[in-house]
C-alpha cells in the first residue's frame, strides 16, 4: 500500500492490540460503546508488543515478500459478496490488533495461523509467535471484477476505500488528536475489530472498532456499500480522557507535492503530482468554497468557521491524464472522499492542514471538523456522518465550480503576482460571451489589486470562463486572503474560489 514510510502514517502505525473476547460472547453497539466509556475511565496503558524485533528490524524489500495466501481468503469457500484478507505484522507495524469476526450477536476471534501467508524465500519456520496477531485487514469485492479490493483498516486509526474504476489514493481516520496544533500530535489507534459476517445476498458490510489513545476512547460503526460511489455510515461515540488536546473529527488526509499553481515540478518529468488538489466546502449558509491545495515552505493551518456544515471533502478534481502522465500511480484515478454530517455538529470550523513535503511519498494534507465545544471528560461526544469515495463530483457543487488556478510573474514587477482562475459548468459551457457575467474580486489585508484591470473571457477552444487579476503586496510581508466567484446579477454562478497568498 502506498505511503507506508510517509511522514503522518509512520508516526500512526504503532497501533496497539487488545485481548480478544471468548468466544461466543454476544456483542453489539452498545457492548462496544460501554466499553470505550469504562476504557476512558482508566489511565491509558500503551499495549506491549507482540511482534518479535527480528520481524520489526525487516527491510523494506524482505516485508513485501510475505503475502497472505488467497486460498486462505476468509469467506471465499462461502462464496460470500464480501471477504477478507489480513495484514502481516512487521517492518513498521510493530503491534497488532485484535479481528473478530461477528456470527449474528457472537463473537469468534479470529486467530494468527502462519498458513495464512506465503513467505517466499523468507524461513520463519518456528519462530512466529501463535499469538502475533494481524496488522490490519482488507475487504474483498467485486467492485470491477471478481476479488477486487475495496478497503483497507491498517495502521493507527486509518482506512481507505475506493469506487469503481479509481486506484488507492487518499485516506481517512478515526479521529485527529491535536493535528496542526502546538505540539506533537497524538495518533489514537483501533485496537480491536469485529466485522460482521455478511449474508450471501448482503449489498453492506458493518465493521465495528474500539479506538483508543493516551487523550481519547472511542466506539465506531461502519457501514460500507460500495458502488460507483463508495459510501461509508460512520457512527461513532467518542470519550475523551482529558481536556488538554483538540479533536478533529472525521479526518481525511492526502498527498499533494506539487500542480498548476506551484510554478515548479521539481525536475520531475510529469506535470503534476498528487492525490487531491484542493479542499471543497458546502457550509452551513448554502454558500460552496474552493480552497486549492499547497506544498508551502513552511506548515501552514487554515481555519473555515461555520455552523452546522453540510459538507467538505479533499477532492481530486483533475481527471486528465495528460495532466499527470503517470502510467504506474495513476493519479487521474485518485478517488476524493466527501464528508457529510448527519444530523446537527453545531459551531465550529473546517480545519485545513498543509506540511512541507519534498515528494511524493508523503502525506502532508489534513482536513477535519473541530467542534466548538466539547464535552468534559467521561462525557460522550456522539456524532454520524456519511464518507463517501467517488471519481465524478455529481452535484459537488451543483452550479459552476473552480477548473483550475494559474499564477505567473508580471514582467518589471517581481513582487506583483498574477492570477489565472477557469471556471466551469453545464450552465457557464453553454453560455456564450456574456457582458452581464462578472466576476467578483476580494483581496485581504496585506495586498491591493493593481491598476490593471480585472478581466473575465470566455474560453472557445474549452467552454470555461478565465478571470485574470493581479495583486500587489502592500510590504507588510503577512498572508493575503483572496477570493473570487461569478455572478450574473442577481445570481452566483459559481463556487467561491479561496486562496491564501504569501508573498
Amino acid at each position: 500500500m502506498k505511503h507506508l514510510a510517509s511522514g503522518l502514517l509512520l508516526a500512526a502505525i504503532l497501533a496497539g492490540g487488545a485481548g480478544a473476547r471468548a468466544q461466543g460472547d454476544a456483542f453489539d453497539f452498545e457492548t462496544l460503546r460501554f466499553q470505550a466509556k469504562r476504557l476512558a475511565a482508566a489511565p491509558y496503558e500503551e499495549p506491549a508488543s507482540r511482534v518479535p524485533s527480528w520481524l520489526r528490524d525487516l527491510s523494506y524489500d524482505d516485508y513485501r515478500h510475505i503475502r497472505f495466501n488467497p486460498e486462505r481468503t476468509r469467506w471465499r469457500d462461502e462464496q460470500l459478496p464480501f471477504q477478507l484478507q489480513f495484514f502481516h505484522p512487521g517492518l513498521f507495524f510493530n503491534h497488532t490488533v485484535q479481528l473478530n469476526e461477528l456470527d449474528g450477536s457472537r463473537v469468534r476471534p479470529i486467530a494468527f495461523a502462519r498458513d495464512l501467508f506465503l513467505y517466499d524465500h523468507l524461513d520463519f519456520a518456528g519462530r512466529l509467535p501463535a499469538s502475533l496477531g494481524f496488522a490490519g485487514f482488507r475487504i474483498l469485492y467485486d467492485l470491477n471484477k471478481p476479488g477486487d479490493e475495496l478497503g483497507a483498516f491498517l495502521g493507527a486509526s486509518y482506512f481507505r476505500f475506493l469506487c469503481r474504476r479509481a486506484v488507492y489514493g487518499l485516506s481517512a481516520r478515526g479521529l485527529a488528536v491535536n493535528t496542526g496544533g502546538p505540539g506533537p500530535e497524538e495518533f489514537p489507534v483501533f485496537r480491536e475489530f469485529w466485522v460482521q459476517k455478511p449474508a450471501r445476498d448482503a449489498r453492506e458490510l458493518v465493521v465495528y472498532a474500539l479506538l483508543d489513545g493516551p487523550s481519547v476512547t472511542g466506539a465506531y460503526r461502519f457501514a460500507i456499500v460500495p458502488g460507483n460511489e463508495t459510501n461509508v455510515k460512520v457512527h461513532a461515540v467518542v470519550f475523551r480522557r482529558d481536556q488538554g488536546l483538540p479533536l478533529g473529527l472525521a479526518p481525511l488526509t492526502s498527498m499533494f507535492w506539487y500542480g498548476e499553481n506551484s510554478g515548479t515540478t521539481h525536475g520531475d518529468f510529469r506535470p503534476e503530482v498528487h492525490d487531491s488538489d484542493g479542499l471543497l466546502m458546502e457550509r452551513g449558509s448554502g454558500e460552496w468554497l474552493w480552497r486549492p491545495l499547497v506544498n508551502p515552505a513552511t506548515p501552514r493551518v487554515a481555519a473555515f468557521a461555520d455552523d452546522n456544515p453540510r459538507g467538505f471533502g479533499l477532492l481530486q478534481r483533475d481527471r486528465d491524464f495528460d495532466h499527470y502522465q503517470d502510467l504506474e500511480a495513476n493519479y487521474h484515478r485518485r478517488p476524493s472522499a466527501w464528508v457529510e454530517p448527519v444530523g446537527s455538529w453545531g459551531p465550529g470550523a473546517v480545519r485545513l492542514v498543509e506540511l512541507p513535503t519534498a515528494d511524493e511519498t508523503s502525506d502532508n494534507i489534513v482536513a477535519f471538523w473541530t467542534p466548538a465545544n466539547l464535552p468534559p471528560p467521561g462525557a460522550p461526544l456522539e456524532f454520524t456522518y456519511n464518507l463517501t469515495w467517488f471519481l465524478d463530483p455529481g452535484r459537488r457543487p451543483p452550479a459552476g465550480f473552480v477548473a483550475a488556478t494559474r499564477l505567473s510573474v508580471v514582467g518589471k514587477h517581481p513582487d506583483e503576482k498574477r492570477f489565472l482562475i477557469d471556471f466551469d459548468g453545464p450552465y457557464l459551457h453553454a453560455q456564450p460571451a456574456d457582458p452581464a457575467i462578472e466576476p467578483v474580486v476580494t483581496v485581504g489585508e496585506g495586498a491591493v489589486l493593481t491598476p490593471d484591470p480585472v478581466t473575465i473571457q470566455k474560453n472557445p477552444n474549452n467552454g470555461t470562463w478565465r478571470v485574470t487579476f493581479v495583486v500587489r503586496p502592500d510590504g507588510s510581508g503577512q498572508p493575503v486572503e483572496l477570493r473570487c466567484f461569478l455572478r450574473k446579477a442577481p445570481h452566483v454562478l459559481t463556487e467561491t474560489w479561496s486562496y491564501l497568498w504569501s508573498p
